[in-house]
This record gives C-alpha cells, structure tokens and sequence, in this order.
C-alpha cells in the first residue's frame, strides 16, 4: 500500500477546530484507504494478497458497500472466498498440526484490511502528533480544539510517557484532561437539560430546549467514539 495514503499533515487535522481531533485523524485514514482500496489497487497482485488473507470487519465491509464500483468489492469476494475455502476445506495436508484450522478459523475471523492499515497509519501519525507537541503553534491549535473524546483522550494518556519529556507530559496532561473536563461539563449541562424538558412545567410553544436536542448523540459519541 502506498505510504502517501497514510500520510496527513497533522496541522491539517486540528484546523477544523471541530469535535475530536484523533477521530478525525483516524477517519481520514479510514476514508482514504476505504477509497484506495476500492480503485486501481484493487487489481495490485500484493494488495489483493493481503485482502484475500484478511477480508474485511463489518463496518468497513459497509463502507465498501457505500462505494460506487460494487464490481471491485465483487472481484475481491470472490478471491478471498476462495482463500477461505483452501484454508478451512481443502484436504488436510500429512503434516497439518491437530488445531491449525480451528487457529486459521479464528485468524480470518478477527483480522480486517482496513482496520490493519488505519491501525499502522495511526501509529505513524500519533509519533509525528508528539513530536509536534514541542511547538507553540502546534500547543495554540491543539488548546483550541472543541474535545477529546474519552477512548482517544486514554489513548493519549497511555502513548505520552513514551513520546514526551517530563515538563511537556506535565502540560500535555494539563492541556487534554482540561479539553475532556470542560466538555465532560458541556454534555452533562445539555443532558440534563434535555432531561427537565419532559417536567410538565416546561413544556409549551415557547419550551426551550436550548442546545439539549442532540445531547444524547453527542455524548454517546464523546464517551465511546471508535478507537
């Protein structure tokens, strides 16, 4: 798979300025490779290697679904199901180990295109996150962004011992966990907000729900997202 596919300027991420920057950043890496994946590479010998081993999860068998050339995804079913038949039924080979299918059985079971290639993408992007870190430019764009949701504001909580020296992990750790709380705040405002609405007291023509409306979506949204 191209590099470039999984390469994104970083500040091109937080500029938007709009919920979490990390699902953003793996949503773009899922959406090209998505794209990639079902265009001219399709028909690459090594990338329908990987695919035929791999196949795809159900959210990103659903995504291809979205796509407008249903005959690549067709064309690639029809490989890696025939993958799927030599590695279950085919005839046992002399030497084949007690449990190798049941072991290939849970393999093809687990394993995704997509998710493997976000998952690399992901690593490459977060390093170059940290190492930008050290800029102030870099520390104004991320202060500014709306939240980090909760899998991705653990996600960074785990990865910055690694990446960060002690006075930037301090403030790093200041910077995020300030971002989470205030939204934390925000949602529960608005969910119960949303929650008073249906007290008789407040219902009528002039009711106002403020900005509860989508209260629920959004905080569902920030508290489990997708890592």
């Amino acid at each position: 798979m191209r590099e470039s596919i999984l390469t994104i300027p970083i500040s091109d991420i937080l500029e938007p300025k709009e919920g979490c920057p990390i699902c953003r950043m793996r949503d773009t890496l899922e959406q090209r490779t998505v794209e990639y994946i079902m265009g001219d590479a399709m028909m690459e010998p090594d990338v329908r290697i990987e695919t035929n081993r791999t196949g795809f999860c159900h959210t990103h068998f659903g995504q291809l679904l979205k796509q407008k050339n249903r005959l690549s995804l067709a064309l690639m079913l029809q490989t890696h199901l025939e993958e799927v038949h030599g590695q279950l039924f085919s005839r046992k080979k002399l030497f084949e180990p007690k449990n190798a299918r049941k072991a290939k059985l849970s393999e093809i079971n687990s394993t995704c295109f997509v998710c493997e290639k976000v998952d690399h993408g992901m690593g490459r992007l977060m390093q170059t996150f940290f190492e930008m870190y050290g800029g102030q430019e870099f520390r104004d764009l991320l202060d500014q962004q709306e939240f980090i949701c909760l899998p991705h504001y653990d996600l960074l909580q785990s990865l910055a011992p690694t990446y960060l020296s002690k006075a930037d992990l301090e403030s790093f750790t200041r910077l995020t966990g300030e971002l989470t709380e205030k939204y934390i705040a925000v949602l529960y405002k608005d969910v119960s907000h949303y929650c008073s609405m249906y007290d008789y007291r407040n219902t009528g023509k002039d009711a106002d729900w403020g900005n509860s409306r989508d209260s629920i979506e959004r905080a569902i949204k920030f508290l489990v997202s997708r890592n």
